[in-house]
């Protein structure tokens, strides 16, 4: 558990696209984007990939339990592990939603109970006994989750909805820009507005554009920007664990201190 002080990070899904599990991907995880934010004992969810089954399980031995769920877009990479997310199935606990759905008609829930459905999945979204409550919001608002955390939110790309989040809290700061795209159709001035001097980044190196280096721009953003620690995450699914230790090497060379993430991994700001 955290210390009373303590921003911490649990990493339970870091692959990008489609989960890749099998012998070659065992040291650094096959499951898709999950993490979470810890402010002491509040609890922060970003994205739910289908790393978050995992968590779930963890969550409901800890029952009751409350935590916001954060999206930084409504793909289905990023929402597929709801219907396996089993902390959301006991009546004892409670989660709230957060999302910009990009659509003037539908909010988050929507896009939830859309997946909840047939011909998709068989089991609605109403099944889950949890108390849930959907929260819309326009990126570009700052959040407010619990006292003292603040969250700012920034639009990352210009053609492929994307929202980025900021946590700061007690003097301590988390980025979170995992689908940022690098290039003409990414906002680099907006994702520097985000990272600006963060004690963590949490950046992807999943390819854009046919490119399997955007891991080195995520690295050159962070020096940029004065940001502490750089966070390598959303990893392409087509690189085995031999390909991520090269990446990881290499990433330590040219910029020390930097942390490739793992399935499992714990971090303390």
């Amino acid at each position: 558990m955290p210390e009373k002080e303590d921003l911490q990070i649990g990493f339970w899904g870091v692959r990008g696209g489609i989960a890749c599990p099998g012998q070659e991907t065992i040291r650094y995880g096959g499951n898709t984007a999950c993490l979470m934010v810890s402010c002491a004992d509040h609890k922060m969810i970003f994205d739910a990939g289908t790393g978050i089954r995992a968590l779930g399980a963890a969550l409901i031995k800890q029952s009751p339990v409350s935590a916001d769920i954060f999206f930084s877009r409504t793909s289905f990479e990023r929402i597929c592990g709801i219907p396996f997310f089993a902390a959301g199935y006991h009546p004892d606990n409670a989660f709230r939603f957060w999302g910009d759905h990009k659509s003037e008609t539908e909010g988050v829930r929507d896009a939830l109970a859309q997946l909840m459905s047939d011909p998709v999945f068989p089991v609605p979204i109403d099944i889950m006994s949890a108390n849930l409550v959907f929260t819309d919001f326009n990126t570009g608002e700052t959040l407010r989750p619990a006292d003292g955390i603040s969250i700012t939110t920034v639009a990352l790309n210009k053609s492929v909805p994307v929202t980025g989040y900021r946590i700061d809290w007690r003097g301590k700061s988390i980025a979170y820009a995992s689908d940022l795209i690098h290039g003409e159709e990414g906002d680099e001035t907006a994702a520097l507005k985000l990272l600006d001097g963060a004690d963590m980044a949490i950046l992807n190196t999943a390819r854009h554009t046919g490119r399997d280096t955007t891991w080195l721009d995520g690295i050159a953003l962070c020096d940029a920007a004065n940001v502490t620690t750089c966070v390598l995450y959303h990893h392409n699914p087509d690189n085995d664990d031999d390909a991520m230790d090269a990446i990881t090497a290499e990433a330590e060379s040219r910029r020390p201190g930097t942390v490739v993430a793992r399935e499992g991994m714990v971090l303390t700001v």
